[in-house]
Formats: C-alpha cells, sequence, structure tokens
C-alpha cells in the first residue's frame, strides 16, 4: 500500500525552486562532478568568490535531483537573514513548519524532517556559517532522509561535509595567433552573447564584436555576474565601447591596491563601474535603496528614500536602475516588486555609510514600517483585513529589521512595543505564535525600566503567547507584571488589557470561574474605552472560556456579538474563529449537523493556519461519528500537520482532547493499523490549500461530476488542473509549461467549463480526491488479486 502512495506522490514536484527565468548557460562538467560528490556524501558546500554563479549551479543541480526526494526540495535564502537565532524559524517557515513555536525550535524542525526525504539547498551562507553548521549537523545527524546542498563563500565545516569550489565559466586566453577563433566555445562568451541578445534583438558574435566580447569576458576573469552586468550596458553602448571602459577601469583600481585578490578586483570593477554610468540621482537612489533587505514597493521606496524627490522623480530613477540591471523588478497577482542583488545591496550600503546618512535613513525607514504595521492595525476589523495581511507578508524582512534596529538603538525601544502591539494580530492570524514570542521577549528587554504605555500591551500579548504554548509559569509572570505597569498608568485601556491577559491564563490554567469574572471586566472596560478591536477579541476569548466551562448560553451570546460586528464589516480572522466556535457548542450539545455547517463555513472564509488547526480536527470527529472512516482518518491526519506546524496543540485544546482520543481510536479501529497509517499519513502530506479543500468536502462535488458520461480531460488540460492544485497562477503555469498567459487562461477555463465548477478550490479538490480514488483502486485491485 505505501508503494502505491508513494508511486501517486511522485507524480509531483514538490518544493520551491524557483523557475529559471534565463538560459543555463554551460557549467555541464560542474553539474556531473557535483552530483557524484553528492551521491557519496548528505552534505555539499559549494564555494566561490562572489558572483562565480554558486547560487545558480546550486538551484540547477537541485532541480535535477528534485524527484528523487519524494517530500520536496527545498531552497531557503539565507542573504538577508541577520539573527542568527532565528535560523530554525526561518528554515522552519520556508518548509512550512510554522511558525516553530515551542520551546526549542530545532527540536520541532528535527521532529519535522525525521522521518521525510528532504533535499535542503542553504545559499548564502558566509555570514552565518556558525549557525549553518550547527544547524546542519543537527539535521543531517537525526534525519537519516535528509540531504543538504549549501553555497558560501567558505566551507560549513561540518563531519561529512564535501567541498567544491565553484570556477569561473571558462574564457579566452586571448594569446597567439588563433586566439579568438572558436570563441562561442567558452562559456563566458557564450553567457556574454545570450544576455546581450535578450538586451539587443538579434545580436550575434561577429567579426566586429568578437575580439571585443572576448576581450570584455577575458577581463572579468569570466564570473557570471559582472559579464551579465556587463551584457546589459548594451543598451546604451557598444561592445567596443565596453572593452575600453573596463580597461581603463581595471587599471586604475589594480594599481591602487595590489593586495585585493585579482577576483576580487574584477567583481569590484564591474560594480564600480555599473555604478559610475549611473546618473548622480541614479547613485544617490541606490545607495539609499540598500535600506531594504527584502525588497521593497514603490510606495516604500518614496517614503523612505524620497524625502527630497517627488513622486514622479522616485518612479522614473527606479525605472532607470531597472533598465541598467541594477534593480530586479517582479510581479505577483499584480503587485510589482524590486529588490537589489546582495552584492549590489552591499555596495549601495558602503556608499550610503560614506555618506554619513546612514543612521538617518535606517530611522526613515523604520518610520515608515512603523507607520504601515500601525495603519494595518486600526483597519484591522474591516474588509481590508486580507489585503493588509498580505501586504505585511510582503514586507516581513522589512517590519523585523526596523524592530531589530528599534530594539538593538538605544532609545529607540518605544517604537519597537508600539510594532509588536499593532503586530499580534497578523501573527495570531498566521499562527506565527514562535515570532510573536521572540520579538515579544526581545522587546521587554530592551524597554525594561522605560515608561512606555505600548509595554502593557507587550507584556499582555507576550503572556498569552506563553499560555498558548503551554510556559504557564512565565505567563502567570508576565500577567504580574503588566498588572503593575497597568496600575502605575492608571488608564482603562492598560488594566483592561491586564484583565484580558489574566483571563487567558486563568482559562489555560483550567480556572473557569475566575477566568469568565476577569474577561467579564475587561470586556467591560474595552466597552468604555470604546476600542473595537478589543471588544472584538475580549468577546472570543471570553466566549472560549465560557465554552470550556459548559456555558454553553452565555459563550453563544458572546461569539454572536462578535458576528454582529465583523460580519457587516467584512473582516475574516475574527468572523471565522466565532463561526468555528459555534460549531464547538454544537458539538458539545449534540447538534451534528449544526457543527459541520459552522465549521465548514469558517473554513471557508479564511485557509489562515490558526484557523484550520482549530476547525479541521472537529470534522475529523463529525465523520468518525457518521463512520466516514477513510475521511476522519484523512482529516486527523491533516490536523495534525496543522498542529506540528504551529507547535502541538496550544494550550485550552486539551480540555476538548477527549474527543481527539475517541476518535482515533474508533477510527483506528475499524480500519485496522495499516490502512489508518496510510490515510492518516495521506492527510498529513497534504498542502494548506490540499487539507482545506479536503475538509471542505469539495471533493465529493467534484466526484459527482465525474460519471462515465462526463467529459474528460485532455492531457494538457489534466496538466494545467494538476499545476492549479499546487497553488500557481496563470502566468505560472504558462511559464512552467512554456505557453503564453493568455492560453493558460483558456486551459483553466476548459477546465472549470468540463467539470462543471466555479472555483480553482474546486479544481484542487478534484485533482487530490481523484488521485485518492485512482491510488485506492489499484490498492483494493491488488487486494483482490491477492
Amino acid at each position: 500500500m505505501a508503494s502505491a502512495v508513494r508511486s501517486e506522490a511522485d507524480h509531483r514536484v514538490v518544493g520551491n525552486l524557483p523557475l529559471e527565468l534565463t538560459s543555463f548557460v554551460g557549467r555541464r562538467r560542474e553539474l556531473a562532478d557535483a552530483r557524484r560528490l553528492f551521491e557519496s556524501s548528505r552534505l555539499l558546500t559549494l564555494t566561490g568568490v562572489g558572483g562565480v554563479g554558486k547560487t545558480r549551479l546550486a538551484i540547477r543541480l537541485a532541480g535535477a535531483l528534485q524527484r528523487v526526494f519524494s517530500d520536496g526540495t527545498w531552497l531557503v535564502e539565507l542573504g538577508e537573514l541577520s539573527d542568527p537565532d532565528l535560523l530554525a524559524d526561518y528554515v522552519a517557515v520556508t518548509l512550512g513548519v510554522r511558525p516553530v513555536s515551542s520551546s526549542d525550535p530545532l527540536r520541532a524542525l528535527i521532529d519535522f524532517c525525521a522521518d521525510r526525504s528532504l533535499l535542503l539547498v542553504f545559499d548564502n551562507c558566509e555570514h552565518l556559517v556558525d549557525s549553518v553548521a550547527r544547524l546542519a549537523g543537527a539535521i543531517l545527524r537525526r534525519c537519516a532522509g535528509v540531504k543538504i546542498l549549501a553555497t558560501s563563500r567558505e566551507s560549513l565545516g561540518v563531519g561529512g561535509e564535501v567541498v567544491m569550489r565553484v570556477p569561473s565559466l571558462t574564457t579566452p586566453e586571448l594569446r597567439g595567433p588563433r586566439a579568438f577563433d572558436g570563441l562561442a566555445r567558452y562559456e563566458s562568451v557564450l553567457l556574454f552573447a545570450e544576455r546581450a541578445a535578450t538586451v539587443v534583438p538579434g545580436f550575434v558574435l561577429t567579426e566586429g564584436n568578437r575580439n571585443a566580447v572576448a576581450r570584455i569576458c577575458h577581463d572579468l576573469d569570466g564570473l557570471p555576474l559582472p559579464i551579465e552586468l556587463a551584457a546589459a550596458r548594451l543598451r546604451s553602448m557598444s561592445a567596443e565601447q565596453i572593452m575600453y571602459r573596463l580597461s581603463d577601469r581595471y587599471s586604475l583600481l589594480t594599481s591602487g591596491g595590489r593586495d585585493v585578490p585579482s577576483r576580487q578586483q574584477t567583481l569590484r570593477l564591474s560594480i564600480d563601474w555599473s555604478y559610475d554610468l549611473c546618473s548622480p540621482r541614479e547613485q544617490r537612489l541606490w545607495a539609499r535603496l540598500s535600506v531594504f533587505s527584502g525588497g521593497f514597493d514603490l510606495d516604500a521606496a518614496e517614503g523612505v528614500c524620497g524625502q527630497d524627490m517627488s513622486s514622479t522623480e522616485v518612479l522614473d530613477l527606479v525605472t532607470a536602475l531597472v533598465d541598467k540591471s541594477m534593480l530586479i523588478r517582479g510581479e505577483t497577482d499584480g503587485i510589482v516588486r524590486y529588490h537589489l542583488l546582495d552584492l549590489l545591496r552591499e555596495y549601495g550600503n558602503e556608499k550610503l555609510e560614506s555618506t554619513g546618512q546612514q543612521l538617518a535613513l535606517r530611522r526613515r525607514n523604520r518610520d515608515w514600517f512603523e507607520d504601515l504595521v500601525v495603519r494595518a492595525e486600526s483597519d484591522w476589523i474591516s474588509s481590508r483585513q486580507a489585503e493588509w495581511i498580505a501586504r505585511i507578508s510582503r514586507e516581513q524582512r522589512n517590519i523585523y529589521d526596523a524592530l531589530d534596529f528599534s530594539i538593538s538603538t538605544p532609545g529607540q525601544a518605544r517604537s519597537a512595543t508600539r510594532m509588536v502591539a499593532a503586530l499580534y494580530r497578523f501573527w495570531l492570524s498566521g499562527g506565527l505564535i514562535g515570532q510573536a514570542r521572540h520579538w515579544a521577549d526581545r522587546t521587554l528587554s530592551a524597554s525594561e525600566g522605560e515608561p512606555d504605555v505600548s509595554r502593557v500591551d507587550v507584556l499582555c500579548i507576550d503572556a498569552v503567547v506563553h499560555a498558548m504554548l503551554g510556559d504557564l509559569v512565565l505567563a502567570r509572570e508576565l500577567v504580574d507584571e503588566s498588572w503593575r505597569c497597568a496600575e502605575n498608568a492608571g488608564d482603562v485601556h492598560s488594566r483592561a488589557l491586564a484583565g484580558w491577559a489574566d483571563g487567558y491564563v486563568d482559562t489555560s490554567e483550567g480556572e473557569f470561574d475566575s477566568a469568565a469574572a476577569k474577561l467579564e471586566s475587561s470586556l467591560a472596560m474595552f466597552r468604555f474605552d470604546e476600542n473595537l478591536q478589543y471588544v472584538v477579541i475580549g468577546l472570543d476569548t471570553l466566549g472560549f472560556a465560557y465554552l470550556l466551562a459548559g456555558a454553553l448560553e452565555r459563550s453563544v451570546q458572546c461569539y454572536d456579538e462578535s458576528l454582529a460586528i465583523t460580519a457587516p464589516l467584512h473582516e475574516v480572522m475574527y468572523q471565522a474563529y466565532a463561526l468555528g466556535s459555534l460549531g464547538l457548542v454544537c458539538w458539545l450539545r449534540g447538534d451534528i449537523d449544526g457543527a459541520s455547517e459552522y465549521f465548514t463555513r469558517s473554513l471557508r472564509i479564511t485557509d489562515a493556519p490558526l484557523n484550520s488547526a482549530w476547525f479541521i480536527e472537529p470534522l475529523a470527529w463529525i465523520a468518525a461519528a457518521d463512520h466516514g472512516w477513510k475521511h476522519a482518518a484523512v482529516l486527523l491526519g491533516a490536523s495534525d500537520m496543522y498542529w506540528q506546524k504551529i507547535g502541538n496543540r496550544l494550550t485550552g485544546l486539551s480540555s476538548l482532547s477527549t474527543y481527539h482520543g475517541e476518535a482515533m481510536e474508533s477510527v483506528r479501529k475499524a480500519l485496522g493499523e495499516s490502512a489508518f497509517d496510510k490515510e492518516f499519513h495521506r492527510g498529513f502530506v497534504m498542502t494548506d490549500s490540499e487539507a482545506v479543500a479536503y475538509a471542505l468536502d469539495e471533493r465529493r462535488s467534484a466526484l459527482t461530476e465525474l460519471s462515465t458520461e462526463a467529459p474528460q480531460l485532455t492531457r494538457r488540460e489534466q496538466q494545467v488542473a494538476e499545476l492549479v492544485a499546487q497553488g500557481l497562477t496563470n502566468r505560472a503555469i504558462a511559464e512552467h509549461l512554456f505557453i503564453s498567459p493568455r492560453t493558460a487562461q483558456g486551459h483553466v477555463e476548459h477546465v472549470l467549463t468540463k467539470l462543471g465548477f466555479t472555483s480553482r478550490a474546486q479544481i484542487a479538490a478534484w485533482v487530490v480526491s481523484t488521485a485518492q480514488e485512482r491510488d485506492s483502486r489499484e490498492v483494493n485491485g491488488s487486494a483482490d488479486r491477492s
């Protein structure tokens, strides 16, 4: 049976390797050598100078091996991660084990990887080499099915590591009478020619330009990055002009610093030269843009870097930097973002430091992102909530840089407390409990002893987060401190917050009577303070306390009032949670149909991880009660997948654990050990979107369409349906299949029409369910034959 399950999984490519947007040139020998070395080792590190192409080679190698690893090939880009304490959390988020919210994130990551077949690609490790070495060693020692491919300017120094230096591309020597013959066989020349053709359509090597191209590739020492930058200059210069400019600059640079390795001289030269080709205003913006660590939207560039420019001027300069290949433009779901390559960002940062403006610009950057998260909080209970969640998700690295600046810079901790207070809803919506704890803990340490009204918010948030994770002793200490701060502050909001956190911790400890009293008082103060956000939060917390205490009527009143506030405003997060909680009330009352309806309504509103974790499992209880054993086993597996990502079952759910235990026992007994494990695993390895689609039972509506008379999908339509199920947009499908976006859209519409569906989610559910049905038929057929 296991082999049948695996054979289906092997048809899907799992992981997050990026699609190649430009041709991969050369490296045939390096790929063969790396693949051979990787067969005899579980850790291969590609080393070499910056710009030599380590990342591109690693991604190509990983792509060639990805079908070998049934649980995925995952790229972990570390270039913009500056805090080594967040390394395990960062890797976990990439793998979908987000958030790691246990006290030991490394242990949670190892538990996730222990029984999986994975290839991890750790890219740009040099600035975190010690931390990456410890993490890699720990994973490899405990996870037999994991291999690691790393790129770094130095080796990790881990036992069993195999190191391969990535050389420059092959380059003409330019000596002898026939030095310029057969240039197309050199990788560096071929790379220049191919990139040049994308800049100047129709560009080819000719008798007139081949000498210049060969000289450029030689002078740039065969390094891919500067060669690509040089090719981009063909927009405004000839190959001859590029050659002479490089030669002049190279001589000056070499004479200025002969003790620097030649490869570093050459790379520095290419960036210096690109910088000099920019106008003074473009240079100034390049330096300022280096303040962003996770890419940026245009409005961020205007707000942070455009203090002496109009919006039109910023747009024109950004466009110019894109045209000159200094900035990379990307677009996802209609949102355009820009980013600097790491080397160019480092270079820009050096220029910024030389102006003495770095501190002021980092403060502007912090102020802009502080304002962003505060605006998001103020607009949270609205129809724009999903939009805010998406925006903050895109800006996480920049926001965390702003937090780090506020925490590490003397006198700036107040900004950190305001940001943490504003980010709580975002962290909660995504189940990012570990990150909430990390930043709240750091902020409290940095702001200790400073009078700050927002400190009460952070203390209470940290208390609730630690209670969620089961650390009730520390949660109680934080609550006690929040009361002291609230009494000193003397305002209604602070006392209401302290009462809310106190009541939450009491609920987690099972002290429901005292919890209800504190939460009722807190809610009354939130009403008096006219704080709509915390009225909703208070209602949901109070409703859950009453639910666990068995006071179901009062619980329903709380959730009904929450819905009366959130539903007309088209808010998502708290509305979904209230609906799911009403489903729990129905379950406790024995109203199975009502419970099922509320749970599915909740999941249709949002597939946020925390909401899905809470309300997929009760659907398994219902399936077990209806003797839908296989369906129940799959849902139990999907639920376990979510809880492992979030960090085991949050404190409070333990009061409902008896239903979990009863469902597990009854389903296991009905199916038998082997069949149960198979179905449970099927749910456990689902993606988030697959799990929600299955839980919503949309697979049944899909199967209804699969009568013998129903139209069958063509081979291309089947491919498109499978890519839709993986969550790809029409544009991404087009890139994957090498077709136009319009053609991809047409295929999607044909699939919807043929199957009688109205949404992409239904296609995803259909793909999952038909694969399961096919697997089930194969297994049953094997059983019949035996």
